[in-house]
């Protein structure tokens, strides 16, 4: 976003403190105390949503609403296998449990020569 090098940086604190001069000790203390004072606001607010909320939703994090962290939760993080265990919620041990459908006696599998 901000792509400020070594040289821009030194031209920046000589900017400061020709302008700020003998006041930037007091402006950084300012600023200091502004940048608290929204974290602290952030954090009410947040806390008043999750009450707000209810205790259903004791583990909301707003993060989990950003458009990246919201598709990466719900499409990357799931189990596979939960499509099986709403079919059969009695299967404790689906890795398991999962019939495999594997061939008679030795046959071999089906090979395509013009797929390849």
């Amino acid at each position: 976003m901000f792509d400020v090098g070594l040289g821009e940086m030194v031209v920046l604190v000589v900017l400061a403190l020709v302008i700020f001069g003998d006041k930037l000790p007091s402006a950084a203390q300012q600023l200091g105390r502004t940048l608290r004072q929204f974290r602290s606001m952030a954090d009410n607010a947040k806390s008043e949503l999750q009450k707000g909320l209810g205790p259903e939703f004791k583990d909301f994090d707003i993060a989990d609403l950003h458009p990246k962290t919201f598709v990466r939760k719900h499409l990357f993080e799931d189990d596979p296998l939960d499509f099986l265990r709403d079919a059969d919620p009695t299967t404790d041990d689906l890795p398991y449990a999962v019939p495999a459908t594997g061939l008679p006696g030795g046959e071999r599998p089906p090979f395509d020569d013009e797929a390849t």
